[in-house]
């Protein structure tokens, strides 16, 4: 069996990780290509080309890409109809992957197309999942509501649970190695702060983050910023004037599998955390963490955006629960002055995100012995 996955950003790539131990575990003779990063390479995944190439969004960070971003599309395309695997499996990043789909499709219908993470459809731009429908014929959905809106466009779309739901619930010894680790003193309350996974999302959002923690109330706080490697030296500059004691996680040394754990065990120190919107608030309610989320892009996209949302709320806790336990700032409200009084009131009541953790956890299938397998079956299936 060949597959042949895409992955665009850090998100994906641990999606895409996963997957591939859930089908050897299923189908031992199978063979993988692809692009890729440091978690699904350390599964046997020898990358096209470097999947960071693929780490932009918003019209601004694009269009100065363009170009770029088109030879790799081209690449890729020409790879994938070369080698002609039995299913190509794109893996979030709909703006690159979908594009490489749908020129396959077109070029050779015989190829099977399956698109993993569901486009936010119930979020804004609802006529994604019609346009998909053309060139994908099954979809794995990470949540649970998520289905429905898929198969009315007459797609197959299976929810297969969120493999953060199976990570084991972080233990004290584990918290007490990395404090010592990191040289963190356990008298003292620490704060994970996560301003995005992308250097664009970065650059907005970690001046923001740094106001915020700029605040006398903060001062006395340990600061830990779970990166990837290749983000290191943007953080490093960024952190510099913050009066605080501040540790970078980057998993560098570790196997991939380590180092996703190592994130995990960050959280779980962490009183509380200060995030970018996005799969990470999954991560951080998987260790019980409570929250704050903020999330801004450019001016022309904030528009367009804003005036496409559909929902009140962004957050995947507050969407997965039912509630709007987590506080976000999201656009024009991503300022220093509105997150910081959020994060304080958090702090003075960590509890109170509690339940929604908790139910976001177990509808995304925490407790299933069957929950690492999940995506995998249904991409079996759907070769049947």
């Amino acid at each position: 069996m060949k597959l042949f996955l895409l992955a665009g950003e850090a998100s994906g790539d641990r999606l895409g990780a996963d997957l591939m131990r859930g089908l050897r575990h299923l189908t031992p003779d199978v063979t993988f290509r692809g692009i890729a990063g440091p978690e699904m390479q350390s599964e046997g995944l020898d990358s096209l080309f470097d999947m960071s190439e693929l780490s932009v969004m918003g019209l601004a960070e694009v269009l100065p890409k363009y170009f770029a971003l088109k030879r790799r599309l081209d690449q890729t395309v020409a790879e994938v109809l070369a080698w002609k695997p039995d299913i190509l499996i794109t893996i979030d990043s709909p703006d690159f992957s979908l594009r490489v789909a749908r020129a396959v499709r077109a070029a050779d219908p015989k190829i099977r197309t399956c698109h993993y993470v569901a486009p936010s459809v119930w979020a804004w731009r609802a006529g994604r999942a019609k346009k998909m429908a053309g060139f994908i014929d099954h979809v794995l959905a990470l949540l649970p509501f998520e289905p429905p809106y898929m198969e009315a466009e007459g797609m197959a779309c299976d929810f297969v649970g969120h493999p953060v739901a199976a990570q084991a619930p972080i233990t004290s010894k584990q918290i007490a190695k990395f404090q010592a680790d990191y040289a963190l003193d356990p008298a003292r309350e620490s704060l994970v702060i996560l301003p995005g996974s992308r250097p664009s999302e970065i650059k907005r959002l970690l001046p923001v983050f740094c106001q915020v923690l700029s605040e006398p109330c903060f001062a006395d706080f340990q600061l830990i910023f779970p990166t990837l490697p290749h983000l290191e030296p943007l953080l490093r500059e960024a952190l510099e004037g913050l009066p605080q004691e501040t540790v970078l996680v980057t998993g560098s040394g570790f196997s991939a599998a380590a180092a996703a754990e190592e994130r995990l065990v960050a959280y779980g120190a962490a009183k509380a955390a200060l995030a970018a919107s996005g799969t990470v608030s999954l991560e951080l309610a998987a260790a019980g963490t409570p929250m704050v989320i903020a999330y801004d892009m450019g001016l022309i996209s904030r528009l367009i955006i804003g005036a496409m949302l559909q929902i009140d709320t962004v957050t995947l806790v507050n969407l997965v629960s039912e509630t709007r336990a987590v506080p976000e700032f999201i656009g024009r409200d991503c300022k220093a002055a509105q997150i910081a009084p959020a994060l304080r009131q958090i702090l003075s009541a960590p509890a109170a995100q509690a339940q929604a953790i908790e139910e976001t956890m177990t509808r995304l299938g925490r407790g299933d012995p069957e929950l690492p397998y999940r995506a995998a079956r249904a991409v079996l299936k759907g070769l049947q």
